[in-house]
């Protein structure tokens, strides 16, 4: 299995892990698979009072220029380790 399929499988089972993982790790897997999949952040920060947007912005803008078999990475031994 190449990296790129190995990243599509932990994207699926990151879907039906059994136990909801915390906000803090829901928003590293969103933002390494932001970065993962459209590189690095674009777009206006969201309005301040959108807490979860903001948060979601910040933690991918945290990750820029981190190449993407760089996130790719991360997120699939995320995952493994979230099933474990």
């Amino acid at each position: 299995m190449d990296h790129k399929q190995q990243f599509e499988q932990a994207v699926e089972d990151s879907k039906s892990l059994s136990e909801r993982p915390s906000n803090e790790t829901l928003l590293q897997l969103y933002s390494l698979y932001k970065q993962a999949t459209e590189g690095d952040v674009n777009g206006e920060a969201p309005n301040m009072f959108d807490f979860v947007a903001k948060a979601k912005y910040e933690a991918w803008s945290a990750l820029k220029g981190k190449t993407t078999e760089e996130a790719q990475q991360e997120y699939i031994n995320l995952v493994q380790k979230l099933k474990n």
